[in-house]
């Protein structure tokens, strides 16, 4: 089953709504510049009325080891993503400090193929413009080293989710605006929706364990059209209009 992250929270009522409606890990965005910035005493102040088996990550841009160290455990997180230019020997660093880390790559990051340098828990890929609703060609996955688990972002939400999966066959999926009734308010019924899709969409690796006489080798396209067949059979339909604002 995938690994659901919903991303952007800023404030207790969606962390407990994302929750409730089964979210594996809750994300806060401290990254400058962001529409869905928050601060530390807010964020220490959510997550000690939380679940403590649920993962908490802080998501940090272009930061120092030492800040984003301090950042974590003065907030009580459970992990970081690294969503900036850090280099190998910086994210090793937070990684000596912090439980669970992860490190983002745009899909089209040169770099992206040599991420075996990074030893993290898991990569994360996402478009150009973190935030900014914009999905990517879902091909673009097929650099990612072998041997890593890794999370899928990038203009997903419950009408595509489904159909991401598997296409791709990620770890996990993370959304932010996707789920967003505006920039850091989140829409229960999109936030139910995204998850009830990611968590019954079936990549290829569960496909041929469920069902070991089909044929899972298909094309990126046929993977899709399964994917948008199992949004159906969930009541999500891929053409299904949104009304969020998207952070651009």
């Amino acid at each position: 089953m995938t690994w659901v992250k919903i991303c952007g929270i800023t404030n207790e009522e969606d962390a407990l709504l994302a929750i409730a409606m089964g979210a594996d890990a809750i994300g806060f965005i401290f990254a400058q510049g962001s529409k869905r910035q928050v601060q530390p005493p807010q964020v220490a102040d959510i997550v000690k009325r939380l679940p403590p088996e649920v993962l908490t990550i802080g998501v940090f841009r272009n930061d120092l080891p030492d800040r984003i160290i301090r950042v974590v455990e003065r907030c009580g997180l459970t992990g970081a993503q690294l969503h900036g230019l850090e280099t190998p020997a910086q994210t090793a660093e937070v990684a000596a400090r912090v439980p669970f880390v992860i490190k983002a790559f745009a899909y089209d990051d040169q770099s992206m193929p040599q991420a075996s340098r990074y030893r993290v828990n898991s990569l994360l890929i996402d478009a150009p413009t973190p935030g900014s609703g914009e999905t990517f060609d879902w091909q673009a996955t097929q650099q990612i080293p072998s041997g890593f688990r890794w999370i899928l972002a990038g203009g997903l939400h419950a009408g595509n989710v489904s159909e991401a999966i598997v296409a791709t066959n990620p770890w996990g999926v993370d959304v932010a605006s996707g789920v967003e009734d505006s920039p850091g308010r989140k829409d229960a019924r999109l936030v139910r929706e995204f998850i009830r899709a990611a968590k019954h969409a079936v990549p290829p690796s569960e496909w041929a364990q469920r069902w070991p006489d089909s044929d899972a080798m298909w094309t990126p396209e046929e993977g899709r059209e399964v994917g948008r067949e199992v949004g159906r059979e969930v009541g999500v339909e891929s053409s299904a209009p949104f009304d969020f604002d998207l952070d651009g």
